[in-house]
Parts: C-alpha cells; structure tokens; sequence
C-alpha cells in the first residue's frame, strides 16, 4: 500500500512507503490511500461516453416509450360493443377501462402530466362521464370541478346553452356563479363524435368570461369531424376509435 502526500513543491506529488513516516513534508500529513499502480488498471476514451445531446435523446426516448406503452394499455382496455344504442353504431365502453386499474391511473396521469403546469382554474366536466374523468384531474392540479348537465338536473339557478343533435336539439346547462370572469377552464369528456356537446360547453363558459384553455378527451372518432365545431380551440386526446 502507497500514500500520497503533500511535496514542498506545488508541482510534485510524492510517494512513500505506508509503513514509514513523510520526511519529505513533515509539516503534512498523507491525503489518501491508493493501490499499488498496476499496468492492468484500464480507463475507457472519453469519446465512449455520451455527450449531453446523446443523453437527452436517450431520456426522450425513454419517455416516449412509456407514453406509448401507456397509450396501447389505455386503447386496448376500451371495449368496442357494435349496434349500441342503434343499429350502426360502434360504441366505445369505457367501463372496461375502469375495471382496469393500471390503464385508468395511467389515463389520468396522462391528463395530470400535461395541465399541471397550465395554470388551470376550472375542469368542467361534461355529463355524464365527463364527471368520471374530471374530479380526479381537478384534484391533482389544484383546480376546482364544475358539472355542466343536462336541462333540470342542477338544482340553483342555471344558465344554459342550446346546441344541435343529428335529430333535434339539447341543452347544457351550469349554475350560476360556478366560475368566475378570468377563470381557465379546462373542458373534459370521454369521448368527441360529431363535437356538439364539447361546442356548446366552450360557448357557455365563454358567455360569462372564463378563458377555455383547451378541450380534452380520452377517445376521438375523427370520422365524424367534431374537431371543426371546435373552431379555434385546441384538442387533446389520448387515443381514437372507430365511428
């Protein structure tokens, strides 16, 4: 075993037996035990090592990975039930999705990644499994939950807005008061078909104020091109079924 110590010169480094004291620099003693310095000791270039950009490349890959594993858990936890409520129809079940632990933690996760630094104020759930997704997000960001329903189903004074069906019309409707002028809402459902609930959410919370940060849903069937009745507002969804 070898000692390093100090040398008088700042330049020099001296190394004696462990066994007998430092006369060299009797005013230092030794630093550090090291090991016998043997040929067989070899370092790596430093060209092996990554460099900052390879690094960061790698960590996005990684991420990107386990939001795409996250994706494919969600997709294929949704069941797909043909001819319900109506002859033609492909209906997306999201109750298997709830059965399922993991791929429900990480849907909210997901949702919880992208708002939580969106100063978010209000996530405004649209009935009615808008009110499954919605609490869960709003606790997670610091945001209070407001249900937007369906005609006389909240109990205080409302206001309301009318938007069209593929046969007649519906109502949205939320309570007076519930949000306030300057409010940043996040608007949450399911799923986005033909986009005439999601519109006339966007149009009722405009009407008092409130700035709509996005729309958000878990399903998008784009072939129904509800998107477009969106008009400027951004969409954000996780996966996309079959109309």
């Amino acid at each position: 075993m070898f000692v390093v110590c100090r040398s008088n010169s700042s330049s020099f480094r001296s190394v004696v037996a462990a066994t007998r004291p430092c006369f060299s620099c009797p005013r230092f003693p030794p630093l550090i035990a090291i090991p016998t310095p043997s040929s067989s000791i070899r370092f790596p270039p430093l060209r092996s090592f990554s460099s900052p950009r390879q690094i960061t490349r790698m960590a996005s890959k990684v991420a990107q990975d386990q939001q795409d594993s996250r994706l494919e858990r969600i997709s294929s936890a949704i069941r797909v039930i043909p001819d319900f409520p109506k002859p033609g129809i492909m209906f997306q079940d999201i109750t298997t999705l709830l059965l399922d632990t993991k791929a429900f933690r990480d849907t909210i996760d997901l949702f919880v990644e992208r708002y939580r630094d969106k100063n978010i104020s209000v996530v405004a759930g649209v009935e009615a499994r808008g009110f499954i997704f919605g609490p869960p997000i709003a606790l997670a960001i610091g945001a209070k939950f407001v249900p937007m329903r369906k005609p006389n189903k909240l109990p205080g004074e409302v206001i309301s807005e009318e938007y069209s069906l593929e046969y007649g019309t519906d109502k949205m409707e939320m309570h007076v008061g519930a949000v306030q002028p300057g409010d940043r809402a996040l608007i949450i459902d399911d799923l986005i078909a033909t986009g005439g609930t999601l519109g006339a959410a966007i149009k009722l919370l405009e009407r008092v104020g409130v700035h709509v940060v996005e729309c958000a849903c878990v399903i998008e069937l784009p072939e129904l091109k509800g998107r477009e009745k969106l008009g400027d507002k951004s969409l954000f969804v996780l996966v996309k079924g079959a109309a």
